[in-house]
């Protein structure tokens, strides 16, 4: 088995979410790693919607994790030009839903790790968790740290999420928010009898554009943002809407405490606001470039791209924003094959040569943690 056969076989595994069904593409891993001699559990949140936890090693010492998720966006009102699950290569590119966000990454991990079965068996060892449901908020890898003892233990953590296989130090947190602002209905020929809930939304979405976080902007990971997503508002035109729901999407960096900044916009968006709902909270990840291990992976990596490696993050959150603290903060890494500005776009590629480059970067890495 090769990574880039793999790939295309994780491609042609459906696991567009929702609804997710990962079962079956989780499953296809976990035999492959079952026979490699790994201890594999599977952990079902929901119908259909598992994840699994691989571990070999000898239990002394701390092992090193590689995480990625199996689920993938919808695949959009635009048409392809290509099969989104046919895994097909054209050139220097594999095409297909997932492909760089982020069965790519999850393949390389996974052979990297067969091919090294020998040495990991004889050193700290490798825990590999593959999840369901990331692209939705993280559920199949919050369903995973709730069970106690599942996730086992962790001295440092790879997140193979798309970045070209250069290696990142961090990323924003999201904090995702639904506020409900409530009018009164009357006649459509008689405004004036009722209390219309889309002005009033209009009207605090107006003073979110000018919000500020009260936050000096990180050396590396730069300000916190805020966007508003979504407006739900009115059932027909010729009535007052007594009902508005808006949907705020908010990044946030190191320093920002996510309970603090939701009761500031609670206040901020009073008087129109009549309830706040969290629908998605997740904590930013940043690891200090200067740790040893970091360092050692920039060494790794700067030799592998040619490159000298400078200390970058990324705005999108990962299931590193769980993982990270449930192991009590080890230093992670966001390093793997895809490409970023490739996720969730129409024709989803990944480049070949990336794939098998991430392979032999994550032997290097297995390598390198066996030795200490």
């Amino acid at each position: 088995m090769d990574a880039i056969t793999l790939t295309q076989e994780l491609i042609r595994i459906p696991t567009i979410n929702p609804p997710g069904n990962e079962s079956e593409c989780v499953e296809h891993l976990a035999s492959l790693l079952e026979s490699a001699g790994f201890e594999v559990s599977r952990h079902e949140f929901a119908d259909r919607r598992v994840s699994l936890v691989a571990s070999l090693g000898t239990g002394h010492g701390k092992p090193i994790c590689f995480t990625g998720h199996v689920d993938t966006v919808p695949l959009g009102f635009q048409t392809w030009s290509v099969d989104p699950f046919s895994g097909s290569i054209d050139g220097e590119r594999l095409f297909g839903r997932g492909s760089s966000d982020m069965k790519s990454g999850v393949a390389a991990f996974v052979v990297a790790a067969i091919e090294m079965a020998p040495v990991i068996s004889k050193s700290s060892g490798v825990v590999l968790i593959i999840t369901a449901g990331e692209e939705t908020g993280c559920e199949g890898a919050m369903h995973l740290a709730s069970k106690g003892g599942t996730l086992k233990e962790a001295g440092a953590i790879i997140v193979a999420e798309p970045t070209s296989n250069y290696p990142l130090v961090g990323h924003k947190g999201a904090l995702w928010l639904r506020a409900r602002i409530d009018g009164v209905t009357a006649h459509g020929s008689q405004p004036e009898h009722g209390e219309n809930a889309i002005l009033k939304a209009a009207h605090m979405i107006s003073r979110l554009e000018l919000f500020d976080f009260q936050a000096s902007p990180h050396a590396i990971l730069g300000e916190a943002t805020l966007n508003v997503g979504s407006i739900e508002g009115g059932m027909n035109i010729n009535s007052v809407p007594d009902l508005t729901k808006v949907g705020i999407d908010i990044r946030t960096i190191p320093g920002l405490c996510h309970k603090q900044l939701r009761k500031r916009l609670e206040r901020y968006m009073a008087p129109e606001l009549a309830s706040l709902e969290t629908i998605v909270d997740l904590e930013g990840i940043w690891t200090e470039p200067d740790v040893a291990w970091v360092q050692q992976i920039f060494s790794i990596m700067g030799n592998i791209l040619e490159t000298t490696i400078e200390a970058r993050t990324v705005n999108y959150f990962t299931d590193a924003a769980v993982f990270t603290p449930a192991y009590g903060f080890p230093p992670t890494i966001i390093l793997g094959p895809g490409e970023a500005a490739m996720a969730h776009q129409t024709d989803e590629y990944c480049k070949v040569e990336c794939i098998s480059e991430a392979v032999e970067a994550y032997k290097r890495i297995v390598i390198d943690w066996s030795d200490r």
